[in-house]
Formats: structure tokens, sequence, C-alpha cells
């Protein structure tokens, strides 16, 4: 996660002036975006570039967004502010109780929506610190700075790298199956996703590990999993 400039902000609308009015908005303000125009480029681009946020529209061509909303719940929980036209308490309620965690209708205010979002991080940001750092050995991994030592060294993980390694350690000692770890990293759908965590977790070893070839810290459950050592 990063600080309140330097964020990763996918928005999602099949409205490209919306979509290039928001780039020019919040790319004034630091911000990175990134762009899809339908609800499967979504779910996808959530899975492949780890945005920090999500600006998601209802009323897209392929999906509603409150399924979006609902799918991208079932692995993630990336912030979503969903930005709409439509106005009706049903509708709002349909995507909050579907994980949206924040509503606002069109046409807004770009003051209103840097508040809603800066709030929302910050919710997020506070519940990340309430486990801010995990110790295994010499392995340190800092949730709240997204940062990885070994020993004195400090590693530098891709973003999925580092994805992998904080489930890992969120769930120190337990045996992670390789379905379980899909959904989390990259959801049920995503082809090759086998392959995916298979390469990854031998880079991570690679990264962490003196002899990757005979871990300590990422272990294998045959056939089974993943588990990550806990001292």
């Amino acid at each position: 996660m990063m600080e309140e400039t330097g964020v990763r902000i996918l928005v999602v609308d099949d409205e490209r002036a919306i979509r290039r009015f928001l780039r020019a908005s919040l790319s004034a303000h630091g911000h990175t975006i990134l762009e899809a125009a339908a609800g499967r480029e979504a779910l996808s681009a959530v899975a492949e570039q780890r945005p920090d946020i999500i600006f998601l529209d209802l009323g897209l061509p392929d999906m509603d967004g409150v399924e979006v909303t609902r799918q991208i719940r079932e692995w993630s929980d990336t912030p979503i502010i969903i930005l709409s036209v439509r106005d009706r308490e049903a509708d709002k309620i349909a995507a909050l109780e579907a994980g949206a965690d924040d509503y606002l209708v069109k046409p807004f205010g770009m003051g209103e929506l840097m508040v809603r979002m800066r709030a929302v991080l910050r919710r997020v940001w506070q519940a990340h610190r309430q486990e801010a750092v995990f110790q295994s050995g010499e392995l340190k991994v800092d949730f709240t700075r997204r940062r990885v030592w070994v020993g004195e060294r400090e590693v530098n993980l891709t973003p999925t790298e580092y994805d992998l390694l904080k489930l890992l350690a969120q769930n120190a000692g337990k045996v992670l199956t390789h379905p379980h770890m899909i959904q989390k990293i990259w959801g049920s759908d995503l082809i090759g996703a086998d392959h995916l965590l298979r390469v990854n977790i031998s880079n991570l070893r690679k990264k962490l590990e003196a002899d990757p070839a005979r871990p300590q810290y990422i272990l294998t459950e045959a056939a089974v999993g993943y588990r990550l050592r806990l001292e």
C-alpha cells in the first residue's frame, strides 16, 4: 500500500470521456492510473496489476458492476468505490452488500472523490498497521511499508511475490493449498494460474533462501501446497 500520493488507481468505466477526465484529474495529484472498459477486463487488471483502489462504474457492457464487485471480493480486499449514475437506495445497498467500500453518484466533484478515496485508504492502512511486522528467524516482513529483509539484506520483490509472501506470513505455520493460494492471489478463472504459482514460489525462494533447493522458510507440502515456517 502506498502513501496518499502515488496511489495505483484502477478506473473501470465504459465511457472513454470519463476515464480520460479521471486520468487527467488524478494524475495531477501524483497518482498512477490504470484503465478498464469492461467487467472481465477489470477482473484481469485487479489480478495482474494490483491496484491500491478501484473506481468502478455499475453499467458495464459485459457484466454489472455489482457482480464485478462480488467476484473481486471472493479473493481480494482491494478497496472499491462505486461511481454510478444510479441513485436509488436499492442500487447503493446492493453494491455495498456485494463488498463495495463507498458509493458516489455521478456527476460528482473531484474534491469529494478525493476525500472519499483518502477516507477509504486510511481505513485500509489502519487495518494493516494492526499487524505491522512479521518475523521468522532472519526473515522480516513489514506489512505497513511493504518491505522485506533477510537479516540485514533488504529483498526486492515484485508485487505478486510480495502478495504471496504476505499471504504465507499471515498464515505462518499453516499449510495453504494450491487452490486457496491461487484464489487469493489471482482469482479462480486465471488461465495458467498453477504455473504462475510455481514460478513465483520458485522466484521467492531464490530471493529469500540461502539454498533454494533446501528451503528453510517456504516449505512444500507434497501434492497439497506450501507452508511458511514459523520460528
